[in-house]
């Protein structure tokens, strides 16, 4: 039998920095035990050369079998090596192998180890094996796990605190969305996995905690596309006393930061563009950047009309709010390739936003875009019981003429607002969406670790 532990080891990566500093043909006199798993495998004489992968790096085991015995290892084996760091007459940074212990057989032939797993769809499928041909694939689920602990260390030194509400939800709300619907025995009614976090988060911030944000699991129950996935990932935090300007200037600080944390720069390549990410981002305004492109109207028969005419088909938008939100994701958003942030928004795309002092029918919403991708969402929250009740009901028109994703109205977030909220600046972003940017990934399936897929 295997060993049930092989205990003290170090990453491979480590060990590697250490052979380096070795002349070629030498040892160090230190003893090292590392573990990973055997990619490949090459003999010359009496010594076998075996290449050890762990999730730090790639290492050359140097098995001289008068010292060690035969070596009877078989590519995709999981082994513990004892020995010393060495260099190879070559130059090559490697371990001078005392023992190695067989930890976990192989029963299944590997990919070819020399091009790796390419099929994308059997990359999908079997995440684990992609991990294990491919370091790229590693690199990237290293740097999405490096951001979000950057990300947290940022915020909790900002003084906000990590929460979790609630995944079940007896009423969804706090973005343009379809949910999965379930049924709670317990309730004995049906509940929804949440779309976003906000309206709880907002309860909160009512409660007095003034300083909160989530990382959380939402759901939506729609398409898939490039930048869309059923299940994500998304950081929304929420800010006492601050409005949608602060809330600009904390979001291009957080991703400022993460960038040069994680990957050591802010420059990076995303969707065939070079970004750079670096503070300070371009800042336009919605209307003024449709006006541009001669797609603005506050009549909706008229905007269709632009719309059509430009060749985008309208036949699913039933309202002027939908036709506005056409029309800036076809001529505006794709162009927007540098970090932009698009603020001050029609209020009847936005209910939660609190109005502009220059324009009473638009609301202090910013959407940051990068690479022609919307990666994060903020508002200066509306903060009256009163006016967020009549959003509601704005809300609840737009849905009668057929926009089944607005918002249905939630009386007890109204209520909360009634014992008074601070004014508050709130954001949310993408974690997967940023993953991609900052690994230059083209989908978002390729920084989930497991996204969905239907059925073969």
């Amino acid at each position: 039998m295997t060993p049930k532990r092989f205990p003290d080891t170090m990453p491979i990566a480590a060990v590697r920095v250490e052979a380096e500093k070795l002349e070629p043909d030498t040892e160090s006199g230190d003893h090292v035990r590392v573990a990973g798993r055997a990619l490949a495998r090459r003999e010359l004489g009496k010594l076998v050369f075996v290449d050890l992968v762990d999730r730090s790096g790639r290492i050359q085991l140097l098995c001289d079998t008068s010292r060690t015995g035969p070596i009877d290892v078989d590519l995709g084996d999981v082994v513990g090596v004892s020995g010393t760091p060495a260099k190879a007459r070559r130059g090559e940074p490697s371990i001078a192998v005392d023992e190695l212990v067989l930890l976990g057989k192989i029963r299944s032939p590997l990919p070819d180890t020399f091009h790796g797993l390419t099929d994308t769809e059997q990359r999908y499928r079997k995440r684990y094996l992609d991990l294990l041909m491919n370091e790229s694939s590693r690199t990237d689920a290293l740097v999405r796990s490096r951001m979000i602990s950057e990300i947290r260390a940022y915020l909790d030194g900002e003084g906000f605190i990590e929460v979790e509400t609630p995944i079940l939800q007896p009423q969804y709300g706090g973005a343009f969305a379809e949910p999965f619907v379930t049924h709670s025995n317990y309730l004995d009614r049906d509940v929804y996995l949440r779309i976003a976090d906000e309206l709880y988060l907002k309860r909160l911030i009512v409660g007095g905690l003034e300083k909160v944000y989530e990382i959380s699991k939402d759901f939506r129950n729609e398409r898939v596309s490039y930048k869309h996935s059923p299940e994500f990932t998304q950081l929304e935090w929420y800010e006492a006393y601050a409005d949608y300007a602060d809330t600009m200037e904390r979001t291009e600080t957080l991703v400022e930061r993460a960038a040069n944390a994680v990957i050591g720069t802010t420059k990076v390549t995303f969707r065939g563009h070079e970004v750079e990410l670096a503070r300070p981002w371009r800042r336009v305004r919605f209307v003024e950047a449709l006006e541009e492109k001669g797609a603005w109207s506050r009549d909706a028969d008229q905007l269709r009309r632009k719309l059509d005419a430009a060749g985008v088909d309208t036949t699913h938008d039933k309202t002027w709010a939908q036709l506005a939100d056409h029309a800036y994701s076809h001529f505006v958003e794709p162009e927007l390739i540098q970090p932009t942030f698009v603020l001050d928004w029609p209020i009847e795309m936005s209910p939660f936003a609190r109005t502009t002092d220059h324009d009473p029918v638009l609301v202090e919403r910013f959407e940051a875009i990068v690479g022609g991708m919307e990666f994060a969402n903020a508002f200066s929250e509306l903060n009256d019981s009163a006016e967020q009740a009549a959003r509601f009901e704005l809300q609840a028109a737009e849905r009668a003429a057929g926009d089944e994703t607005a918002e249905e109205g939630d009386r007890d977030y109204v209520e909360a607002l009634s014992y008074g909220m601070p004014p508050t600046g709130g954001c949310g972003i993408g974690m997967d969406r940023l993953a991609m940017v900052l690994t230059g990934r083209d989908t978002i399936r390729d920084v989930i670790l497991f996204p969905a897929l239907r059925q073969r």
